[in-house]
């Protein structure tokens, strides 16, 4: 199974910020520890280029981060400080979106170990996302003709909101966000299907709303490519999350996502989207479980 890191690539934050950009080197090495990957099997993505990003981005927004043209308030949607690196990370995230796509068309299954940047909007970015990868990624899967039909499956605990308004009236890319109702975004757009959960929903009654969501999403969508963003931030003890999902319940949740998509023989690129949980390994160990059940789904 082919895994794409961007831990390399370093996002200067300022110190005390809320963003755990260190879960994703600790992720790697994690699963490296696991002993159930060896180091062949961790790639690190080219970026993505602009005429990639530009089917899901307007060209000012994408010139205006590349440049360093953002001012002030769109900077504080974002959530991180603009530099030279965090252009880089953005582009290899988004890039890495885009290899764990033509990886698991070709292989069953693959992922990326950050992304699930789901907030960015055509024209901006917030809640710490900048370019949009699941968008990017289906556009680009189609346009090189891999595939005709796509469905994300945004289990964040947050809406992917951006996502949703890029792929508005695109009856080639289905999206299906589970969330909580009452967490961000406050003003939440419309994807194709969406599932609000109240908050301290357990794991019960996710695993429950899930595969109905699951059920009609693929019944609908026919996808060729189904792209999942596995957030970790479901969980009970998330910082930012709101819902009680046990550790149990999440690799409860990754089976039935992966396993609906594998008896179906659609392929599944993962990203790991959201997941601020204290300590910090909580996150990680639940990443490393979503990217090691699907290399036992697909892979044995």
């Amino acid at each position: 199974m082919k895994l794409y890191y961007t831990d390399v690539f370093v996002l200067p934050l300022p110190p005390g910020h809320r963003f755990p950009m260190e879960k994703y080197s600790r992720l790697r090495q994690r699963l490296l520890a696991s002993g159930e990957f060896t180091p062949a099997d961790f790639t690190t993505p080219a970026a993505a280029t602009t005429e990639e990003l530009q089917r899901a981005h307007d060209l000012a927004y994408i010139q205006r981060v590349s440049n360093g043209e953002l001012g002030a308030a769109e900077l504080k949607r974002i959530g991180f400080p603009w530099s030279p690196g965090m252009v880089e990370r953005s582009l290899r995230s988004a890039g890495a979106t885009l290899a764990a796509c033509r990886a698991a068309l070709a292989d069953g299954c693959a992922a990326n170990l950050a992304g699930g940047t789901h907030h960015a909007h055509a024209d901006r970015g917030e809640g710490f996302c900048v370019f949009n990868d699941a968008a990017v990624a289906a556009r680009a899967m189609q346009a090189e003709g891999r595939v005709r039909r796509v469905a994300i499956i945004d289990c964040d605990v947050h809406q992917g909101n951006g996502t949703a308004a890029i792929l508005k009236g695109d009856d080639s890319v289905f999206t299906f966000s589970i969330h909580g109702a009452r967490n961000f975004p406050f003003e939440k757009e419309c994807s194709d299907l969406d599932i609000e959960l109240a908050d301290g929903t357990g794991d019960d009654a996710y695993l429950a709303a899930l595969d109905t969501g699951l059920e009609e999403t693929l019944a609908r969508s026919q996808p060729e490519l189904v792209i999942y963003l596995a957030g970790a931030d479901p969980y009970a003890g998330d910082r930012l999350g709101r819902l009680d999902l046990s550790f149990a319940g999440l690799e409860a949740r990754d089976r039935r996502v992966l396993e609906a998509c594998r008896t179906r023989s659609i392929p599944v690129a993962l990203a790991m989207a959201g997941g601020y949980a204290q300590p910090i390994d909580d996150t990680v160990a639940i990443h490393a479980t979503t990217v090691i059940t699907a290399k036992h789904c697909f892979f044995g």
